[in-house]
């Protein structure tokens, strides 16, 4: 089901289950749903992505990073536990994942995470980093859109990381990025089990 790529308000059954995970190195006793992406475990694309984060430009220190379409939380939940000084902030169109997320939040004491609907994002907001699986399923224009959407809101030395499988057509994304985004390059940084990791860098 697909539904979780653009259903604000899923209609499926809200039936919440234990879901035990791994993530920065701590064992966590979070919650899932029906309905939201993955939402029995960590699909294999977020993990390469948490896998490699040692291959991305390091926030700085009190970063605010942005989770784009953060479903039951992984990224934001890493993100707030491996920089606890950052400020997080995590975005779905699902209700649904967006109650999972701050739950998940508080049960994993991750620090400052902010829950939002994306028209809740203050429009003057900047982020110093964004990493994100995108939903590449929406289909390409709207993807697109999305993508442009918020790499306008990356700080001059904000960077942004994206977890893109190689036959959902990582490597035009990723030329079609570096022709669209003037002034930042666009590099392949990591390659597994079928993925790869985009990072967008800092403007020259």
């Amino acid at each position: 089901m697909d539904e979780h790529y653009f259903t604000p308000s899923p209609a499926t059954d809200d039936r919440r289950f234990p879901l035990p995970v791994r993530l920065a190195g701590r064992d966590l006793d979070l919650v899932s749903s029906a309905s939201v992406f993955s939402g029995h475990g960590l699909d294999k694309a977020t993990a390469v992505l948490l896998a490699r984060l040692d291959t991305l430009t390091e926030p700085p220190a009190g970063a605010r990073i942005l989770d784009l379409g953060c479903g039951w939380g992984p990224i934001a939940l890493t993100a707030a536990l491996e920089h606890p000084d950052a400020e997080v902030w995590a975005v779905d169109v699902s209700e649904r994942a967006r109650e999972l997320t701050a739950e998940n939040a508080v049960r994993a004491a991750a620090g400052t995470v902010h829950v939002a609907a994306p028209e809740d994002v203050p429009d003057e907001m900047m982020f110093d980093a964004i990493w994100s699986n995108p939903p590449i399923r929406i289909g390409k224009q709207a993807l697109h859109e999305l993508l442009l959407r918020w790499t306008a809101r990356l700080t001059p030395q904000g960077t942004a990381a994206l977890v893109v499988g190689k036959n959902l057509g990582a490597d035009p994304l990723a030329r079609w990025l570096a022709e669209q985004l003037d002034g930042r390059d666009v590099a392949k940084v990591a390659s597994a089990k079928g993925f790869r990791v985009l990072e967008i860098g800092p403007r020259r």
